[in-house]
């Protein structure tokens, strides 16, 4: 499912460095494919520029350095960057089959027309899907035309001076952007090495708790059905356990990570709302679709706390559980990280999905 709108390369490599740049935290994997297995040679969790100059080229490239240097200075000198919902687009649209750069240039002629948004200046890039089944007859009993068959297409997009200033910050770093995707399609990417019977046989729901907004993707049988985007994070519940309790933020993200069963029903209240919206989500898919979502897979963060977990399974009514979306891989990592890969996974699901679609 890898959806790249930037490609500067056609070779694929044996080793991929993948960079998932959050708000708070740029999260990194390197990752090698030899005989047939994927291995973790190394990952790291590096604190993202202040917000204001994240896309400054400058700070960027010294932001790009001290995540090489976190990773120990590999040798690999590309890089495959996914970018948050906050910098991309992700739509689902119908055209007729065309040739890449004639869709990119439609996009960009056309954009509100085709995507209900006026993207100026943006890069586009496009990915038709597989089709299901052969085409309706029409309204005569014939098969449609192969000119006027439509084919559901995944379309993705960024501000060019946001992909600019990334190609600028990389070069100052020493390093060449081989490719950017949505953070969006990461989970899935991940999750259909992780568990390809249940990626390709199965209705499930992934979620990402980001620390700004939270990310709900269904699958059904591999295909990317539905997804969308709630403004509930990390962020908002750390404030929220904060004014709740009566700490600071600091204390209520230590609490939020290690969280004593005692102030569950606190927890509870803030989750809530992102339950709800998440729930809103499942609704309308099974809805449309008439389809029951046979599970629920949690990443991010939060996903690393049982209660969190329980309590949006309470709200969504649906069975709910962490991942480990490094769980495919040999791990290969230095001995000093090698503690922290399990407890630290949930995290790496964007990261780990970013890489696999550069292979």
């Amino acid at each position: 499912m890898g959806l790249p709108f930037l490609s500067q390369s056609a070779r694929r490599r044996d080793q991929v460095l993948a960079l998932d740049l959050g708000v708070c935290q740029t999260k990194a994997v390197l990752l090698a494919k030899r005989g047939g297995q994927w291995h973790l040679v190394d990952f790291a969790l590096v604190e993202a520029p202040p917000a204001d100059k994240s896309r400054d080229s400058e700070v960027l490239g010294a932001h790009f350095k001290a995540v090489l240097e976190a990773l120990g200075n590999p040798k690999v000198r590309a890089i495959t960057v996914a970018l948050g919902v906050e910098e991309t687009i992700l739509r689902q649209i119908e055209l007729p089959m065309m040739a890449p750069e004639d869709v990119r240039q439609l996009l960009k002629l056309n954009s509100k027309t085709h995507l209900q948004q006026e993207l100026n200046d943006y890069a586009f890039d496009a990915y038709y899907l597989p089709p299901r089944q052969l085409a309706a007859p029409d309204e005569a009993g014939k098969p449609a035309a192969a000119g006027a068959q439509k084919y559901k297409v995944v379309v993705t997009g960024a501000p060019r001076i946001t992909i600019e200033s990334i190609q600028a910050a990389a070069r100052i770093a020493g390093l060449t952007v081989d490719e950017i995707v949505p953070s969006l399609i990461g989970p899935a990417n991940a999750f259909e090495c992780v568990e390809p019977d249940a990626f390709n046989n199965e209705v499930v729901g992934l979620v990402d708790v980001g620390f700004r907004n939270s990310t709900i993707v269904v699958l059904d049988a591999g295909e990317l059905v539905l997804h969308r985007v709630v403004h509930l994070g990390g962020e908002r519940l750390t404030a929220g356990l904060a004014e709740a309790m009566g700490i600071s933020p600091a204390e209520a993200e230590g609490i939020k990570v290690g969280m004593p069963t005692e102030i569950q029903p606190t927890l509870e209240a803030v989750m809530n709302p992102l339950g709800r919206e998440l729930r809103a989500s499942l609704d309308f898919f099974e809805h449309q679709h008439d389809k029951p979502i046979t599970q629920v897979l949690i990443s991010g963060g939060a996903a690393r706390n049982d209660i969190i977990i329980q309590t949006l399974q309470n709200e969504l009514m649906v069975p709910c559980r962490s991942w480990n979306p490094t769980r495919f891989l040999q791990v290969s990592v230095p001995s000093a990280k090698t503690p922290d890969v399990e407890s630290m996974s949930a995290q790496f699901s964007v990261a780990v999905g970013t890489a696999v679609s550069s292979f």
